[in-house]
C-alpha cells in the first residue's frame, strides 16, 4: 500500500464502525482525506481494534510524522538561565525527546472534538488509537477522574518521543487564586517526579492551562520556570527540559524569563 491507499483503507474501516459514518463521502483530495481521517480518529471511542488496523495505521502515521518533520532535541540550543533548559517554538508532536507533556482533561481520554486545535487533540491524533486505549485502561483501573495537578505516563506509540506524560491543569474562571497557582505548580512537579521515576532524561513541557483553561500566560510561565529550576536543584537525573511554545506571545514571555 502507498500512503493514499492506507489513508482510504483506514477511513473505510472507521466508517464501518458507525452506520452514519458510512454516508460520508470520501474526498478526492489529500487534504480532505487527511481531515476526514483525523476527524474519525478524534471521535473514536476506546474500544478494541484489529491488528490489521493497527499495522496499517502505524505505518501510515510513521510516514505521516516524517512528512510533517521531526525536530531532534540535539539541534536545540540552551537558554542563558541554565544549560539544561531549552526554549522551542513548534509542534510538540514533532519533537524527538524522551517525553512530552500533554495538557489533558480530567477524563484523560483525549479530545473528542473533530479537528480541534488543542494539544490533547494533536497528541492523540498522531500517536494513534492505542493512546486512547491505554489512557482508558489506566482510568478504568483508577475508577475516578484524574485530579488536577497529578500526572500519568503512557507510551508515545507513533510519536517521535518515547513517552507522553498527561497532566490536568487548573481551570481559571476569574482572578487567579493561590490554590490555582499551587495546582499548576503541582502539574510541573508531578511530571518531573514521574519522569525521574521512569528514567526519563529529557522532557518537553507545553504551556499547561494557558489555552481553554484560561490561566494567564505570564504567571503560568513564571510558575513553570521556577518549579523546574527548583526541581533541578535537587535532581541530576533529568538532563534537559524544553519549554515548548506555539504562539509568539508565549515565546516572548519565556524569552524574557530565560534569556535576560
Amino acid at each position: 500500500m502507498n500512503q493514499e491507499e492506507r489513508r482510504i483503507w483506514l477511513i473505510k474501516e472507521l466508517q464501518k464502525e458507525k452506520l452514519h459514518y458510512r454516508r460520508i463521502k470520501i474526498p478526492s483530495d489529500e487534504k480532505g482525506q487527511c481531515e476526514l481521517l483525523r476527524s474519525l480518529l478524534n471521535v473514536r471511542p476506546p474500544v478494541p481494534v484489529s491488528n490489521d488496523f493497527l499495522e496499517i495505521q502505524d505505518e501510515y502515521l510513521r510516514v505521516r510524522n516524517i512528512q510533517r518533520g521531526i525536530t531532534e532535541i540535539e539541534d536545540l540550543n540552551p537558554v542563558k538561565a541554565d544549560k539544561r533548559l531549552f526554549l522551542w517554538k513548534g509542534d510538540i508532536t514533532t519533537l524527538k525527546c524522551d517525553a512530552i507533556v500533554n495538557a489533558a482533561n480530567s477524563q484523560m481520554l483525549g479530545c473528542f472534538q473533530p479537528m480541534h486545535g488543542c494539544i490533547d487533540n494533536f497528541i492523540h491524533t498522531y500517536a494513534g488509537v492505542q493512546l486512547r486505549l491505554k489512557c482508558n485502561e489506566l482510568m478504568q483501573k483508577q475508577g475516578y477522574e484524574e485530579p488536577t495537578g497529578q500526572a500519568k505516563i503512557t507510551p508515545a506509540y507513533n510519536l517521535p518521543s518515547k513517552y507522553v506524560l498527561h497532566t490536568v491543569g487548573p481551570i481559571v474562571r476569574w482572578e487567579v487564586t493561590e490554590s490555582e497557582r499551587m495546582l499548576l505548580k503541582n502539574c510541573y512537579r508531578s511530571c518531573l517526579e514521574l519522569a525521574e521515576a521512569n528514567g526519563i532524561e529529557s522532557i518537553a513541557f507545553c504551556c499547561i492551562s494557558t489555552g481553554v483553561f484560561c490561566f494567564p500566560r505570564k504567571p503560568a510561565a513564571e510558575i513553570a520556570v521556577s518549579t523546574v529550576l527548583e526541581f533541578l536543584k535537587k535532581s541530576d537525573n533529568i538532563k534537559k527540559v524544553i519549554f515548548n511554545v506555539f504562539k509568539d506571545e508565549d515565546l516572548n514571555i519565556y524569552n524574557k524569563i530565560l534569556n535576560t
